[in-house]
């Protein structure tokens, strides 16, 4: 579950804010699926004391400020221990052969040569 991204909050978060710079705008909607670097997660507490800078507009979309997002149901845990089982079958990716010294092969962009050419 995620935090709050305030300093010191430690409630759990249920909405995330994004700004939208060229549209003096900010963005306060349902919790992301995912954490994201320009986005922050806010407690109910903090989504619903938001201010923004004079002249920014704020759009709020449906948010249940109310209630912190559900926590995981034992279907999602099953689902998530066959994920990481499946992943642990999966064969080792095998390493590329190394590149001999021959001269005149090629790495990539350099050439080896030779130190008689």
């Amino acid at each position: 579950m995620r935090q709050c991204t305030r300093a010191t909050c430690v409630r759990p978060a249920v909405a995330t804010l994004t700004y939208v710079y060229a549209d003096s705008t900010a963005v306060l909607g349902p919790l992301a699926t995912q954490a994201e670097p320009h986005s922050y997660d806010l407690c109910a507490e903090h989504a619903g004391r938001l201010t923004v800078p004079r002249g920014w507009e704020v759009v709020r979309l449906a948010v249940d400020l109310d209630h912190a997002a559900p926590a995981p149901t034992p279907d999602d845990l099953v689902a998530l221990a066959d994920a990481v089982r499946e992943a642990s079958r999966a064969p080792a990716p095998t390493a590329p052969p190394p590149p001999s010294a021959a001269s005149g092969s090629r790495r990539g962009h350099l050439r080896v040569l030779d130190g008689g050419e």
